[in-house]
């Protein structure tokens, strides 16, 4: 039962924002490095861990044998668990759900710092606290640190996987790692640790499990009415833990646990601590990369170091971004365009996406979403069909004014298909305060391979709205788990005679501005203070995956060579290009200079473009047009 009420953070007794952060690392002891090297009765600061596990200067541990620092410290230190308790979001959601419900402060401040605060939040209940607020957490410096190396490395192997929401269980003087078992190698030299901070480094397989993050990636939220009251009903705010179980990735014999992509592994020996020359390399090496697909919140980070207190770099969180977007874009999810047929002036293609990731895409927080932005132009560039353009403000037009429904077909410029989750309350009207969640109106987020709706977890993960009726969503020949969704587009052509381009993109956006009405509609501090950051950063969305497919309409039910090219733009200087028949083209560039000549094959041809830039493959043939535009980033 949440009950009691509490002063907001913006009351606390400080007047400046939380506190001055010079003070706060002097007093940490963590001024050179900034982060704490302090601890409290359960943790001790990453600056203090970053003595051993850091970069070091004698150039022996942490590095591979081609010399790259792989350092845990450096390569944590700029991603979003790292920066949990300073991320400007979060602070301004709590402040949200508290404006709604100010009597609930106290719970709902004790449960959003569990999982974004831990180091503070389950010291203080160690010492008998009933709650730990955002006042307290945005004055300790261990609290700040974040999802820092204690609770993941200090967490309990018992009960693991069974417990979520922020129910952690810790050690207070004992941290587990991977290395240990291995009767061949040397024994873990664990004296330092005890001499220094006071812990027993031991193996423990569980940190290698995916069970180690089910703790607070599930999260289950109890439900209130629009008067504040409980109704005794839960909603399953985020999942991915539990979308990991539904999943073939969860297979014991062939999946991948949640640290396979989250913390890639070296297959080399890496010494994994300075000052002491004698140690073993240790393989296989996690890296610490903890990358998802938050490329959005990162950047604002990186813009607002200072403002927001910051213990990375600019360019540390540049190579967390770049990191991030390979995730995004080689990990995620797949794009596959098909030309079907023409009949009676239109056009019809399909459209195929494929989950490559363990979990629903998109995952985690309910407010991103995925969205296929699908375009026809002619041959002078003139738009034939569009749909899923964003506007000028970062929003996508045509969509509905509540939610835009699950399409298996879509022929209008209305119509979009948007991949989210939305919440309902318990009235049936959309929300985005998570106190209010009863129930999903939809869930159509793509699913991964081998997702069940008979899995005993289809409970927690379960689909919502029209893809119900959906039979080629998760359905592939008939079969449930494919990960992918088919949709048909139908371009209806009015006449129109000549080359046609089609693309389809897959956009993600993890922050969108309708997620954000009812959060900027308050007035508050924390509130206020994002706002400015975020329409200052502009939540623009990101290229997932993308793929063009260019023809020639001579006549209804009539099409020339069909030529499907992709990825286009590309990130490599590399295209692929499938021809049904043998043409000779000429490669322009953006100012009509010829690159060279090429002719493609019948099936698959590639070509490299020599930088970057907008190219042209043009057939100067009056009577057979055909501009493929090419595009290398």
């Amino acid at each position: 039962m949440i009950t009691g009420t509490s002063m907001s953070w913006q009351q606390h007794d400080e007047p400046e924002r939380y506190h001055d952060w010079k003070d706060i690392m002097r007093m940490s002891g963590g001024e050179d490095d900034q982060l704490p090297q302090n601890a409290n009765n359960m943790f001790t600061g990453s600056g203090k861990c970053g003595g051993c596990h850091g970069y070091d200067p004698a150039l022996y541990a942490s590095l591979t044998a081609d010399s790259v620092d792989v350092n845990p410290r450096d390569d944590w230190r700029a991603t979003m668990m790292a920066n949990s308790a300073k991320d400007p979001f979060w602070q301004a959601k709590v402040a949200h759900e508290v404006s709604i419900n100010p009597d609930h402060q106290q719970a709902l401040e004790d449960k959003c710092t569990s999982c974004h605060s831990p180091m503070g939040h389950f010291a203080a209940h160690f010492e008998g606290a009933e709650y730990y607020s955002m006042a307290e957490a945005m004055s300790d410096s261990l609290a700040l640190d974040g999802v820092s190396c204690g609770p993941c490395h200090q967490q309990k192997e018992l009960g693991i996987g069974a417990s979520f929401s922020g129910e952690l269980e810790f050690h207070t003087d004992t941290v587990y790692g991977p290395y240990g078992n291995d009767p061949e190698a040397l024994p873990v030299f664990n004296q330092p640790m005890l001499s220094f901070v006071g812990y027993d480094a031991v193996y423990g397989d569980h940190v290698l499990k995916s069970e180690l993050c089910a703790g607070c990636h599930t999260l289950i939220t109890n439900t209130v009415d629009l008067e504040g009251e409980f109704t005794g009903g839960e909603f399953v705010e985020q999942a991915t833990y539990h979308e990991w179980l539904n999943s073939s990735y969860s297979d014991p014999d062939t999946g991948e646990e949640c640290q396979g992509c989250h913390f890639p592994q070296l297959d080399e020996p890496i010494v994994i601590s300075s000052n002491y020359i004698f140690l073993q390399g240790r393989e296989p090496y996690g890296l610490h990369y903890m990358v998802g697909g938050n490329t959005f919140m990162l950047e604002l980070m990186k813009d607002n170091i200072d403002e927001l207190g910051l213990w990375a770099s600019e360019e540390q969180f540049q190579t967390v971004i770049d990191r991030t977007m390979v995730s995004l874009q080689e990990q995620s999810a797949l794009i596959e365009l098909e030309e079907l047929v023409i009949d009676e002036d239109t056009a019809y293609y399909q459209v195929k996406l494929t989950n490559l990731t363990g979990h629903k895409f998109p995952s985690g927080y309910p407010s991103r979403r995925a969205y296929i932005e699908f375009l026809a132009l002619s041959a002078e560039g003139d738009t034939l069909f569009k749909s899923g353009v964003m506007n000028s403000g970062y929003e996508v037009l045509g969509q509905d004014p509540d939610y835009e429904p699950h399409y298996d077909a879509i022929s209008d410029e209305n119509e979009v298909q948007i991949y989210q989750i939305v919440l309902g309350d318990v009235n049936g009207g959309v929300t985005t305060v998570l106190e209010r969640a009863a129930e999903p109106l939809k869930d159509n987020r793509l699913v991964p391979s081998g997702f069940s709706t008979s899995h005993f977890a289809y409970d927690t993960t379960m689909m919502a709205g029209l893809v119900l009726d959906d039979s080629n969503f998760n359905y592939d020949g008939g079969s449930e788990g494919s990960g992918s969704d088919l949709i048909e587009y139908r371009v209806a052509l009015n006449g129109y005679i000549g080359a046609i381009e089609v693309t389809a993109n897959l956009m993600y956006q993890s922050v969108p501005p309708k997620w954000n009405e009812e959060l900027f509609a308050v007035d508050h501090p924390e509130i206020n203070e994002f706002e400015e950051m975020y329409w200052e950063s502009g939540p623009a969305p990101v290229l997932v995956d993308s793929q063009s497919y260019e023809s020639v309409i001579v006549g209804v039910g009539e099409k020339q060579a069909s030529i499907q090219v992709y990825p286009n733009p590309t990130f490599t200087g590399r295209v692929t290009i499938e021809s049904s028949e043998v043409i000779s083209l000429s490669l322009f560039d953006a100012l009509g200079k010829k690159v060279k000549d090429v002719t493609l094959t019948v099936g698959t041809n590639q070509i490299d473009l020599p930088s970057a830039g907008t190219y042209f493959l043009s057939q100067m043939d009056t009577s057979n047009p055909l501009v493929i535009r090419l595009l290398a980033l």
